[in-house]
């Protein structure tokens, strides 16, 4: 999945820790059915919390944004994050016995708190695109993630988890955000994005992000 010009870029810059990202231990789990159900619960709960602050985080880009295209679709991902993306999470938490009086009443792992406010110092010390270098590893990531496990198909627990990120939805909506930080980039560094001296930056908040989600992997698999 390319998602876009800037990605893949990205991605390469990224080198060895886009794999240790998403071919972690605990993404071959979920493939194959191994991963511990203890894990993955510890995990829906962390990864909630997270999302509170990636809302957060879009909230944010409204802010930073220079068009009114970037506006549109930053304010609509916080309302599908808040309405849509975070009722069907509390649904999936509450079917696997977690209720959301649970998960409000959760503590933030230090790997949370690391990855959600280094995603959010990002915006509020840059501009749109360092934001977007920051969200990229876990939007189109787990849209890596999710396509590659759902061409592989087989029986596991978590299909529906992989269904979710490898459907046409989700997928879709990777696309969408690939142009988004395709026009955001050229807006700010013009046209040879990769000639500006602020490439280097943007790889490499992009590089960290990544690695900060490997360590939410760790996590998970620490409940």
């Amino acid at each position: 999945m390319s998602y876009g010009l800037t990605f893949p870029r990205w991605r390469a810059a990224a080198g060895a820790d886009w794999a240790a990202y998403t071919r972690h231990a605990f993404v071959a789990g979920l493939a194959d059915g191994s991963l511990p159900r203890a894990a993955f619960l510890h995990y829906l709960v962390q990864d909630y919390l997270f999302l509170r602050h990636f809302a957060r985080a879009w909230a944010l880009a409204v802010t930073k944004a220079e068009t009114m295209a970037e506006m549109r679709f930053c304010a609509a991902t916080v309302q599908a994050l808040i309405h849509e993306e975070m009722p069907l999470h509390l649904g999936l938490c509450a079917e696997a016995g977690l209720p959301e009086a649970v998960l409000e009443a959760a503590e933030e792992r230090p790997e949370t708190l690391a990855y959600t406010r280094y995603v959010l110092d990002a915006g509020h010390a840059g501009d749109l695109a360092d934001l977007l270098a920051a969200l990229a590893p876990c939007v189109l990531g787990y849209g890596e993630i999710g396509a590659r496990l759902h061409a592989q198909g087989g029986a596991t627990p978590y299909a529906d988890w992989i269904a979710t990120y490898g459907g046409a939805a989700y997928q879709a909506l990777c696309a969408e955000v690939g142009a988004l930080i395709d026009a955001a980039v050229a807006l700010r560094l013009g046209p040879l994005p990769e000639d500006n001296p602020r490439w280097p930056r943007l790889s490499q908040r992009f590089a960290t992000a990544t690695r900060l989600e490997a360590g939410f992997w760790d996590m998970g698999l620490r409940p």
